[in-house]
């Protein structure tokens, strides 16, 4: 459930709520504004920021105790010397949201001092971020072990017109991130390519988008062999998923959204280790990112054009499935040499590149848990960027640092391609260990033809194996924000 976001003004002297967060930056004193919350807890908040028991470092948290009415609680959260500052409330939000659901309050109150409408959006975003919890496939705890989730947040500002603007975006792209997280989440048995279908078709029905959708017959007659080639080792039909919202001129050229969705990858023969095989059920974020966006654009009705691609498959070993060696043709007639049957989300994106072209499309943009080298390069913090116009790559970048979603480029030098050059047919899956990330990218380019193209390599930032303080294990919702900042981007 999305947590419902409401706005106000910072009437503390009337206010009632359970918890009252603050929000403050590097080394904090009592501002006149909060004398009333410095009274109703007794004075406690006065001295910890003078006593400095509280002194506003990133991620800082202490909790004051109020009174039975009125301000309950106050959480003072830090944001450091917030130098990037809807960043910084971005983090001290989703910080607050998930300390508040540990409390059990239900709602609370999150004030930072003066707030524009692009603050308010950031504070909505991560209020919305922490709030997010999954729980739908696990059993309720017995009642006297239950505490309430939170459920509502108010941000306090004065600003009546950075109130409405910022929260009403917020709360459409917080609705697009928690899309993508739970879909992220949901396992390999549910979350089929059926299941994605069906959830573009929701989508596409609640924002009048025609959706187009593929299936193995289909791609055949498109003679989408790379694609198919993947899919040939499961009995679940893949899907070729198109969503097209038209809400900019008429026969304005869109913006294309690519998304890989192995709703399942066990890396087929060339299999994965046993250990940690379960986290493969995240190699369709891709895939959520592109549905999450267009959740996301259809709330915000952005007056503009943008196709949502999806390749959906699963990555599975059986009598049939692809076999290194094997040579295979892409729909635009070039032959591959499979040497790795786990290098297969560059094999179902290259149809789908091939298929973006017929929309005549401004710019594409793909999303791909593509590469382990990318989270040896860049970690868990950077999301790859690749493509082959400079200048559209420094847009995604510049849409991606709005988001908090940060990207670093990667060269796609044609030296590199000597290493996916093949023997037997034009190219080759994999160029093996070295440049990994760059190889798997220029695979890509041979099939991005005929437009301007950016590759976003999210391995390393669209799930995590561990608590991130912001965000607990599992899905992230990247690249929802840089896809949607970069579409708003070209609306602007």
């Amino acid at each position: 459930m999305t947590l419902s976001l409401n706005v106000g003004a910072p009437d503390f002297g009337g206010i009632d709520t359970p918890l009252l967060v603050i929000a403050l930056a590097s080394s904090p004193s009592l501002s006149d504004e909060l004398r009333p919350v410095d009274a109703a807890t007794g004075g406690s908040l006065g001295r910890a920021l003078t006593r400095r028991d509280f002194r506003g470092g990133r991620d800082e948290t202490l909790h004051l105790a109020g009174g039975e009415r009125g301000v309950q609680r106050v959480l003072l959260v830090g944001m450091g010397a917030a130098t990037d500052r809807r960043s910084a409330l971005r983090r001290a939000g989703a910080i607050a949201a998930r300390q508040a659901a540990r409390m059990g309050v239900g709602r609370l109150a999150f004030y930072a001092g003066t707030m524009s409408a692009g603050d308010v959006e950031a504070a909505g975003l991560g209020l919305i971020a922490g709030a997010w919890d999954f729980r739908e496939l696990k059993t309720a705890p017995p009642a006297d072990e239950q505490r309430a989730p939170l459920e509502e947040a108010t941000i306090l500002t004065s600003d009546t017109a950075a109130r409405n603007d910022g929260s009403r975006v917020a709360r459409a792209i917080g609705e697009g991130h928690s899309l993508a997280r739970r879909l992220g989440m949901l396992p390999g048995n549910i979350c089929t390519p059926d299941y994605l279908a069906a959830t573009a078709k929701e989508i596409a029905d609640r924002y009048s988008m025609k959706l187009t959708v593929l299936g193995r017959a289909e791609m055949e007659r498109e003679k989408m062999g790379s694609f198919l080639c993947v899919a040939q080792g499961t009995s679940q039909d893949p899907k070729l998923i198109a969503i097209e919202y038209r809400r900019g001129p008429k026969g304005a050229a869109p913006i294309v959204l690519v998304g890989k969705g192995l709703c399942f990858d066990s890396g087929g023969i060339s299999i994965k280790p046993a250990q940690g095989m379960e986290w493969m059920k995240f190699d369709m974020c891709g895939a959520a990112g592109v549905l999450g966006a267009m959740e996301a654009i259809g709330r915000l009705e952005l007056p503009v054009n943008v196709v949502g691609l999806i390749g959906s498959t699963t990555n599975m070993v059986s009598g049939e499935a692809v076999k290194p060696g094997d040579v295979v043709q892409a729909s635009n007639g070039k032959y591959i040499e499979i040497i790795n049957t786990d290098a297969e989300g560059r094999l179902v994106l290259a149809d789908v590149l091939v298929y973006a072209k017929r929309f005549n499309p401004s710019a594409v943009i793909d999303a791909a848990t593509l590469t382990g080298a990318c989270v040896i390069a860049l970690g868990h913090t950077a999301t790859g960027v690749m493509g082959s116009d400079d200048a559209l790559v420094q847009e995604v970048l510049d849409a991606a640092k709005r988001a908090g979603e940060p990207g670093w480029p990667l060269p796609l030098w044609d030296d590199y391609k000597e290493l996916i050059k093949s023997d037997v047919a034009d190219i080759k899956n994999s160029g093996g260990r070295p440049a990994g990330t760059i190889t798997a990218a220029l695979f890509l380019k041979e099939f991005a033809e005929g437009y301007p193209w950016v590759h976003l390599d999210v391995a390393g930032t669209a799930y995590t194996e561990s608590d991130l303080g912001t965000v607990p294990r599992g899905s992230t919702g990247v690249p929802v924000g840089t896809f949607v900042e970069f579409v708003r981007g070209r609306v602007r």
